[in-house]
């Protein structure tokens, strides 16, 4: 199986959830919420796409970066590449249901554990859905992520205990779902935290607990406060408020507002090895991917997620050759030209 056959095989496998389209930019799969396509008009998902379009790579081949490594070390964990699979849930509600939620939740575990990095598993209005991830995670021995939804602080520590028992590697709360559609539809209350809850929250565990949602510098000044180990630079994929900024335009200011004091992310359209070399040029240290994956794991399981993130390291690689990168940290600004702040 080789890309092609994935995205050939989820397009006919998603018919009418997605396209699989030539170029993943929101159009065509505008306002189906539930589903896979951006809230509203679909605009926050379509900018996401054009503001990391925006981003230009500089080809450099005077240099002896030949053989570049790919490797990084995340919150402890050292990953083959800086991609981690996003937490995703309701196979049925949002991707068609070709897969169980299980069979989904194996094989997005199972296939980032055998590309060398780890899957985040998530939360959902269906409380069945978060012990599918985590009934994954503890098959897989624990190689796993759990992101719960911005509940009520005591629900949300109730499931980090649940998590804790799976034994997750990591933790955390994707607060950019705090409007989500989904979970308003099955009656579960979620909402915005003050810092207060945030470093209650944090407090309630010795794991590494990630932030993911933030979208302006003095958010993420707010979560270095609370005590949070990691921020994910999102907007929820474009999926839970029309008309924001994409996270290529937001990234760069929360990156000089707080690298090196946090573990800072980006989610937000990463389709290829190269999107990855953008967003930590733009100041990230790792990215997160989903729709690809999602793409992977309809079309053959664990071995098309396998499939999609051995490309997206094989893209890299390339970029990093032609870039002049002999490693991640050599990854800069330096590497690109960021059209979004050019006047």
């Amino acid at each position: 199986m080789d890309i092609k056959d994935v995205k050939q095989l989820a397009r006919e496998r998603m018919k009418g959830y997605c396209n699989v389209c030539r170029e993943c930019n929101g159009v065509a799969c505008a306002g189906q919420v539930p589903g896979m396509g951006g809230a509203g008009t679909g605009d926050a998902f379509k900018r996401n796409f054009e503001a990391l379009k925006n981003v230009k790579v500089v080809l450099r081949t005077l240099h002896n970066s030949k053989d570049p490594d790919t490797g990084i070390e995340v919150l402890g964990q050292k990953l083959s590449l800086p991609l981690i699979t996003a937490p995703v849930t309701g196979s049925g509600i949002n991707m068609g249901g070709y897969l169980t939620e299980e069979q989904y939740c194996d094989a997005v575990v199972e296939g980032s554990k055998a590309a060398g990095t780890m899957a985040m598993v998530g939360d959902s209005g269906k409380p069945e859905f978060y012990v599918a991830g985590l009934d994954s995670v503890k098959r897989a021995g624990g190689e796993g992520i759990a992101i719960i939804k911005p509940r009520e602080n005591d629900a949300v520590i109730e499931r980090i205990k649940m998590a804790e028992e799976a034994g997750v590697k990591m933790v955390g709360m994707d607060i950019d779902g705090a409007g989500l559609v989904t979970m308003a539809l099955f009656g579960q209350p979620v909402g915005p935290k003050s810092v207060e809850d945030l470093a209650q929250i944090k407090k309630s565990t010795d794991l590494p607990f990630i932030l993911k949602g933030i979208m302006t510098p003095e958010e993420a000044e707010l979560a270095v406060e609370a005590g949070v180990d990691a921020i994910v630079v999102s907007n929820h994929g474009g999926r839970v408020l029309n008309h924001t900024m994409g996270v290529a335009e937001a990234l760069p200011a929360i990156a000089r507002a707080v690298k090196g004091k946090i573990t800072i992310l980006a989610d937000g359209n990463v389709r290829e090895g190269v999107d990855i070399l953008k967003y930590i040029a733009l100041g990230a240290d790792a990215v997160l991917a989903a729709r690809p994956v999602i793409w992977g794991a309809v079309a053959g399981n664990e071995d098309g997620v396998k499939t999609v993130i051995d490309t997206f390291r094989n893209q890299l690689y390339q970029a990093m050759i032609l870039t002049g990168c002999n490693d991640v940290k050599s990854i800069d600004e330096s590497k690109i030209v960021n059209l979004n702040a050019v006047k």
